[in-house]
Parts: C-alpha cells; sequence; structure tokens
C-alpha cells in the first residue's frame, strides 16, 4: 500500500479529524476563558459580550465549536472502543458514523439556536 493510498483512507482521515479537532479545541479554550472573565468583571462587560455574540456569524461559529466537539468526542469514544474492545470489521463504518452523528449533533444545534 502506497503512501498515498493510506493517506486517503477514511480511518487515517478519522485520525487526522480527531487531532485537529482538539488542536482547534485547545486553541478556543483562551476565549472562553476571556469570556467568563467578562462575566466575573462586570454587567456591562458581559452585556457587549453578549450583544456581540448574537450575531448571525457567531451564531454559526458556535455551530462549527459544537461540530468540532462532537466530532472530537465521537472519535475519541471510537479510539476508547478501538484500543479496548477486539477489532472488529467495519471500523470505517465506525468512523463515517461518527462523522454522520456530529452533523446530526451541528444542525440540531443551529435549528435550535436560528
Amino acid at each position: 500500500m502506497s503512501m498515498l493510498s493510506r493517506r486517503t483512507s477514511p480511518l487515517w482521515l478519522a485520525a487526522l479529524v480527531h487531532r485537529l479537532s482538539g488542536l482547534a479545541l485547545a486553541a478556543f479554550l483562551p476565549f472562553h476563558f476571556l469570556a467568563l472573565g467578562l462575566a466575573i468583571s462586570g454587567e456591562a462587560r458581559l452585556e457587549g459580550f453578549l450583544r456581540w455574540a448574537d450575531q448571525p456569524l457567531v451564531k454559526l461559529s458556535e455551530g462549527l465549536l459544537v461540530g468540532l466537539l462532537a466530532v472530537h468526542m465521537l472519535g475519541g469514544l471510537r479510539l476508547l472502543a478501538l484500543e479496548n474492545l477486539a477489532w472488529r470489521e467495519g471500523q470505517t463504518r465506525f468512523a463515517l458514523l461518527a462523522v454522520a452523528a456530529a452533523m446530526v449533533v451541528v444542525f440540531v444545534f443551529l435549528a435550535s439556536v436560528f
């Protein structure tokens, strides 16, 4: 199997998405702490932040964040099952199922926000 064919397999892509989603979530964390700090520093600053966060582009970004969380969580559960249970045929199907479930979570989240 060549290097290129391995890098296009669904399981390799699932591992890549899991790692990239983890990095994106780690990059988001300081902004989350900033928002929490605004909540502590005063009602007026928090209110200004919440007005800004009510914009449609920010809501779509929140949907992306929820998607990243879902993909990372479901990918992690798949990896836990892979490491602790017997190998089963159909690992590709499990990876694709995790992505599909994450997409459903995003659509449900965005439907509830808009």
